[in-house]
């Protein structure tokens, strides 16, 4: 009997794993599955984003709302342009950006599914330009862009039919309600503004927000000052930074992926452009030498990203 109820229990959880959409992220390459639809996540996320708006309230510095919306909007253009260049024009579809500048002295923001961004007024004396403020905002949209909130709560979702499985066996197995009492403690409320995304959310975040920002036109090199200014002014435990991996290992990350988005930040004046040659003719003491410089439009880069 204890048998059939393990292999009951096994079975249960490899039919879990093997439910849901896998999907590739963007840019990384890495694979995820996941159980809900983006209809649900949106339908979900759009509910808690106007009951938010209803009680937030907006900046009145029309100055620093312009800001942030037009930097928003700058980044928000150059994602879609990349995800039209890389064979995913539905997933474009699936965003209605929104910038929004709140009053509230954390250094703190967010984003919710489908592109809808707030950033508080106390982020600002860190980000003080608008390439920090890029490198934020760029983060941010990765989150988007990833579907992390989604990953997120497939995690919570199989964590939760995991439990109710290992909660029924446990039950039948001893004749107790032990089991029951750890299906009680798998559930938990959900809100995208107060979501804290793994480690490995945040470092994949960190990574592709640099190329976005670069995509956009933005120094890239600016994340690493922003983020050594956000870290030293974190001893009041910003929620920003919760979850986040150690402040070595984000700036060591951010340093590996530079070169890469480096390039990005090159050609990002060049992205409507096509792929030029520039020929020069130089006079040297064994005769005249020509030599052709190649010239790399942004959509082509766009093409060649995944590691």
């Amino acid at each position: 009997m204890k048998q059939a109820k393990f292999l009951l229990l096994t079975w249960a959880i490899a039919l879990l794993a093997a439910c849901g959409t896998t999907r590739t992220v963007p840019l990384t390459g890495r694979k995820q599955n996941l159980l809900v639809s983006n209809e649900e996540i949106m339908s979900l996320s759009n509910k808690e984003y106007t009951s938010y708006m209803q009680t937030a309230k907006k900046s009145t510095n029309a100055t620093n709302t312009a800001l942030v919306q037009r930097v928003g909007q700058r980044l928000a253009s150059a994602v879609e342009s990349y995800l039209r260049a890389n064979g995913m024009a539905e997933e474009v579809k699936e965003y209605n950006w929104e910038f929004n500048l709140v009053q509230d002295n954390q250094a703190n923001a967010f984003c919710m599914p489908g592109g809808k961004i707030v950033v508080y007024e106390g982020l600002l004396p860190y980000t003080q330009n608008e390439g920090g403020l890029a490198i934020v905002l760029g983060h941010e949209i990765a989150h988007a862009v990833a579907k992390h909130s989604a990953e997120q709560i497939s995690q919570q979702y199989r964590q939760q039919y995991g439990t109710q499985i290992v909660s029924g066996v446990l039950n039948a197995a001893t004749g107790t309600n032990v089991g029951s009492y750890a299906a009680v403690l798998a559930q938990q409320g959900f809100k995208f503004r107060n979501l804290k995304y793994s480690r490995d959310h945040e470092t994949e975040a960190d990574r592709m927000g640099l190329i976005f920002a670069a995509m956009a036109g933005y120094d890239p090199q600016v994340a690493i000052p922003f983020w050594q200014r956000m870290s030293s002014g974190n001893s009041g435990g910003s929620d920003f930074l919760s979850d986040h991996p150690s402040d070595a290992k984000r700036i060591a990350t951010l340093q590996q992926e530079m070169p890469t988005a480096l390039k990005y930040y090159q050609a990002s004046g060049k992205a409507s452009a096509s792929t030029t040659k520039k020929t020069s003719t130089t006079k040297t003491a064994s005769g005249t030498k020509t030599s052709t410089t190649k010239t790399v439009s942004a959509s082509q880069l766009y093409k060649n990203t995944k590691k």
